[in-house]
């Protein structure tokens, strides 16, 4: 089984706006309809779940049923966000867990909510990568330089950009995968965690690299939604 894991939790507090970015329309439609309507086209997918933040849940229930069919919103679950990033994936596991027949080797690709340019290639490539290797992320060449400064004011080190890359997303990997290294963790590690990747590396288990887009960017500002908006 392939399950997409919605992490939609967010209050979008650098897009400056009453509600979290991930509910404002782009061009007439919610991103994260958006952002769901790319899992549910493609077949291998199953199941999606949805974490959104406590105060959003009634919200998003509504907000889906006039957005999809009975079919595609008998392959949502929407569920209650945690306090961070970390904790709704954690939410996230926990709920796909407690669906029938799931097993150790079935998939989990997490996404950002604010992601609603996603491609059929980059899921596929995500579910055959997860699926090989135990755990992947999407992430992009670094096209610019990146400066590393210790303190914020003084650059310390210049990172050879050959070997630098922009994250994105979906992150994927196995439930086997998955519990393999979270319960390596001590729970100070687990504090400091931001993403599928920390995951990993905190315990020693290596995240293969599947190529992502220039395209797939997270809309985050209001600059990136009127890109979004130039781009549809």
């Amino acid at each position: 089984m392939v399950i997409a894991g919605i992490v939609a939790g967010g209050t979008g507090s650098r897009m400056g706006t009453d509600i979290p970015k991930q509910f404002l329309e782009l061009c007439g439609k919610a991103i994260l309809v958006r952002t769901c309507e790319c899992f549910l086209r493609v077949r291998q997918v199953d199941l999606l779940i949805c974490a959104v933040h406590p105060d959003r849940l009634g919200y998003t229930e509504e907000l889906f049923k006039g957005s999809f069919t009975g079919d595609e919103l008998s392959r949502i679950r929407i569920i209650e966000g945690g306090a961070d990033r970390t904790a709704s994936l954690v939410n996230i596991v926990r709920a796909v867990e407690k669906e029938p027949d799931i097993t150790s080797s079935d998939i989990l690709l997490t996404h950002d909510a604010a992601r609603p340019f996603i491609s059929e290639r980059i899921i596929l490539d995500n579910i055959e990568s997860a699926g090989r290797y135990g755990a992947c992320t999407t992430a992009l060449p670094a096209s610019d330089t990146i400066l590393f400064s210790a303190d914020g004011s003084i650059i310390t080190d210049t990172p050879e950009r050959s070997k630098m890359f922009h994250a994105q997303t979906p992150q994927s990997f196995t439930f086997e995968a998955f519990h393999a290294a979270f319960d390596r963790l001590s729970d100070e590690q687990k504090t400091r965690l931001t993403d599928v990747c920390g995951i990993f590396n905190s315990a020693g288990m290596p995240v293969h690299i599947v190529a992502g887009d220039q395209a797939a960017f997270k809309i985050t500002t209001p600059l990136d939604l009127k890109l979004a908006e130039a781009m549809l």
